[in-house]
């Protein structure tokens, strides 16, 4: 039912009040306000970024509360809706501001008006911390004089009225380029383009590990890892050094060979380390792009969920082998799942950290070191023989101990990292600056610690009203 108790409010400049009355939200219980509010201004702004021409953006700060008014989680939803006429692959959201609990990477779609939407959802946020989300679009898609041209600069110190003192305002000062920095780093990293993220319908089924990599956005270094693994269990590579890393390929090369797979090949033809990079880089594009066009219509949650249930079934299939023979076999034939797991590197190590591990096939054409070992061979611990059933005969298998062959996996990522791809966060800035160039940078993002606005006065104090905060954007 509607409320006529509508009023300045007392707390927080500008903002309102609305009077609940009777109807107040009894502590414990929940409720739901809806309050709709026509002709904002002043929380668009011109992107700053290199990489966009003539975008606007914007940043939204819901409520919060003093952290002695208010205690617990809550389960939060912000959707931000943009303007009509936007292209799939022309929106950018902006990087979360306020430690946010929620995946950084927000739902996103299409409403019954055609419009994108951007949408974070998180149970376990809470009522006393400011999270600023933020998105950025082609300003022809607005009117122009809604556009704030040059973002207000005050010090007035009525716009501190949470800070208090100037010493709070330079520390927020100091941490908002401190966030900005970090955030700048973490976004070239987020290489999978916004349209990627346009919820179709439906699990995509068909991807090799390698694609769900990308459609899970990991570390560079990891999926070409996992290219390597592939070509090397494919019999259509080897590799001939490990520090620096040389790759050799069969001829001719084996059918069936993924494109991705015959690019990064290609990349390692010849010695110019710049030349490789830069290959790399093409491939990683090309893969995000093809992954892209595979995923047109289908549900990017639902299909990275499907994956990961995958990866911990392969999972389950290695940890509860009951003979190293049995692991070994199912780590051989699930490897390439299991490198999708965030935890890869720990869970390798609790598999295998005791005991001979049987030596996989490939494995001399990944350790160039590697030979057959003869009885008193240095590098393994005692073959292991297997009985057959009828008591005639033994097979003699090679082993090495666990934490040795544990320690080779983990470390074949971090060798590529440091031998090919150098710099991390570099390299990736290559790919994205491509597939998903970063937002523009904020405008208006220290002017108190917010993302626009006035920022310490966004934060309400009263437990009868109800207030929201918006800003400009970056």
């Amino acid at each position: 039912s509607p409320i006529t108790n509508i009023e300045n409010s007392e707390y927080v400049s500008p903002g309102i009040a609305l009077g609940l009355g009777s109807r107040s939200i009894p502590p414990g219980k929940t409720g739901i306000v809806h309050a709709r509010i026509n002709n904002v201004r002043d929380v668009f702004y011109p992107s700053t970024a290199d990489d966009v021409e003539n975008y606007a953006s914007l940043e939204f700060s819901p409520t919060w509360f003093g952290s002695e008014y208010v205690t617990g989680k809550t389960d939060l939803t912000v959707t931000l809706f943009l303007p009509p006429g936007i292209n799939p692959d022309e929106p950018r959201y902006h990087t979360i501001r306020g430690s946010w609990p929620g995946s950084p990477e927000p739902e996103s779609g299409y409403d019954d008006e055609g419009r994108v939407f951007y949408r974070w959802n998180s149970a376990i946020a809470n009522a006393h911390t400011q999270y600023t989300f933020g998105a950025s679009f082609p300003a022809a898609l607005i009117p122009a004089d809604s556009i704030v041209k040059t973002p207000p600069i005050s010090f007035d110190f009525e716009d501190f009225c949470c800070c208090g003192v100037v010493l709070a305002f330079i520390a927020s000062f100091v941490w908002g380029i401190y966030e900005a920095i970090w955030g700048a780093k973490k976004r070239k990293l987020q290489y999978l383009p916004p349209k990627i993220s346009v919820e179709g319908h439906g699990i995509k089924r068909g991807l090799t590990a390698v694609e769900t990599a990308i459609l899970m956005e990991q570390p560079v270094d990891k999926i070409m890892t996992m290219i390597l693994f592939a070509l090397i269990k494919k019999n259509a590579a080897s590799v001939t050094n490990k520090d620096p890393l040389a790759i050799s390929a069969v001829s001719p090369l084996p059918e069936g060979l993924n494109e991705y797979e015959k690019d990064f090949l290609n990349a390692f033809e010849g010695d110019d380390k710049t030349k490789r990079k830069t290959k790399l880089q093409t491939m990683i594009i090309n893969l995000v792009k093809s992954v892209g066009e595979k995923m047109k219509g289908f549900s990017r949650k639902e299909t990275v969920a499907y994956y990961k249930d995958i990866m911990e079934r392969a999972w389950v299939q290695v940890e509860t082998a009951e003979t190293p023979a049995v692991k070994m076999e199912k780590y051989d034939q699930y490897m390439d799942w299991t490198m999708l797991d965030d935890r890869y590197n720990d869970r390798t190590r609790d598999v295998f950290h005791s005991g001979p591990v049987y030596v996989p096939t490939w494995w001399g054409r990944f350790d160039p070191t590697w030979s057959t070992p003869s009885i008193d061979g240095p590098r393994t611990v005692p073959s292991t023989s297997a009985q057959g059933s009828s008591g005639g005969g033994s097979i003699s298998m090679p082993t090495l101990p666990g934490a040795d062959f544990a320690a080779s996996m983990v470390g074949g990522i971090q060798n590529f990292s440091s031998n090919v791809v150098g710099d991390l966060t570099s390299f990736t800035s290559g790919v994205t600056n491509k597939t998903n160039p970063p937002p523009p940078p904020s405008k208006s993002s220290h002017r108190g610690g917010s993302g626009g606005g006035h920022s310490c006065a966004c934060a309400c104090a009263c437990a009868g009203c109800a207030c929201a905060c918006a800003g400009g954007g970056r």
